[in-house]
């Protein structure tokens, strides 16, 4: 039967011989009170707190294997106070990696401590399964993109929608965590469609089709009006810096829309996607595919490719890819917004000065006396 506190021998003697000069028994000191700790079959308050001071005193002092084996015997043990695991995860290396592994919980104290010196988890936590979400919330605040995609990796966690949304805003800009994201089964099409760029075909239909069945539920505003004719002019002058500037002013986004796609390959299908959305024909679209970039005029399988994409989604579904993709809302309709103010809306300036100059109602005439009989 493991010995209890109470009755283990007294290691006073030890401790007393570790602060002789050339007599380094601290080593020894650490991993016999680690033991006697761990096999106590009870232990109170007081043996909690005297074995966290003396642990946490020696921890700093003793060599890496020492160490290392005291955190593999007490990152597991959920007795462990938390103030001797923060200790050996400030170690850093493998010490650290080995309480990031092994603790049940790890709490905003340990993650603290794991990182004070600017360590990258990012191993460690990628081959440790159930992660709560509070610890995944925590490690996205960090903002750290080794940790996201670590994260990202782990399929041993749930990601939780707060979580997934998330990490996917920054996949955006991230292609290599965009694609890990892409890859996890806990993710719907519908929440990978800021993704879309990063995807690979299969995926890519997957989620237009999920896109396209939301935005056929609502009804799609007008398109901007003479949008064909001015993008195929710019397009035929290879005016590419007006080109993409009339685009992006027709669909109400910002001119550097463009850099939503970090990755220039894929540059062209957000195009693509806005000349759905903007309602050209398909053969004003084949124009711009064949005069506004000369690289991808000459290949005819991109162009084809650019095609494919421009006839599988709709309208509704491109304005939709493009919000999910650029974080940002499309217009309604092209150029400012009052100027497409309609004349009989409540907020009409003519509406608001007719009502001004309306004369005001008669008052009501008093009603009938009702005679009785």
């Amino acid at each position: 039967m493991p010995p209890s506190v109470e009755n283990a021998p007294d290691l006073s003697g030890l401790i007393e011989l570790s602060r002789v000069a050339h007599l380094d028994l601290k080593p020894v000191v650490l991993r016999v009170q680690t033991d006697l700790f761990v096999q106590a079959e009870r232990r109170d308050r007081a043996e909690r707190e005297s074995f966290e001071a003396l642990a946490c005193g020696l921890i700093p002092t003793v060599d890496e294997e020492t160490a290392l084996i005291v955190a593999e015997k007490l990152a597991a043990f959920p007795g462990t106070p938390e103030a001797v695991l923060a200790a050996l995860a400030h170690r850093g290396g493998a010490v650290r990696d080995a309480v990031v592994a092994g603790v049940p919980t790890l709490s905003p104290r340990l993650l603290d401590a794991a990182l004070g010196d600017g360590a990258d988890l990012a191993g460690a936590i990628a081959a440790r399964p159930g992660l709560d979400r509070a610890t995944i919330e925590d490690l996205i605040g960090r903002d750290d993109p080794a940790i996201d995609r670590a994260l990202a990796a782990n399929t041993g966690i749930v990601l939780q929608a707060s979580a997934a949304a998330r990490l996917v805003a920054r996949g955006r800009t991230q292609p290599d965590l965009g694609r890990q994201l892409l890859a996890r089964p806990d993710l719907s099409a519908a929440e990978m469609a800021p993704l879309y760029l990063h995807a690979d075909p299969l995926r890519r239909e997957a989620i237009r089709e999920s896109v396209e069945a939301t935005a056929a539920l609502r009804p799609c505003p007008p398109p901007p009006r003479g949008a064909g004719t001015e993008l195929t002019g710019l397009s035929a002058a290879h005016d590419v810096t007006g080109f993409i500037g009339s685009l992006a002013g027709l669909l109400g986004l910002p001119r550097d829309f463009l850099s939503a796609s970090p990755d220039p390959g894929t540059r062209y299908d957000l195009i693509t996607l806005c000349l759905r959305a903007a309602d050209l024909h398909e053969e004003e679209a084949v124009y711009v595919f064949l005069t506004l970039n000369e690289g991808v005029a000459r290949s005819a399988e991109r162009v084809f490719d650019l095609v494919r994409l421009f006839r599988t989604v709709s309208r509704a579904a491109a304005r939709d890819l493009i919000s999910a993709i650029t974080d940002r809302p499309l217009r309604e309709r092209g150029g400012p917004a009052e100027a497409y103010q309609p004349h009989h809306a409540p907020e009409s300036p003519k509406v608001r000065a007719a009502a001004s100059e309306r004369p005001a109602l008669r008052p009501a005439l008093p009603g009938r006396v009702r005679m009785s009989s």
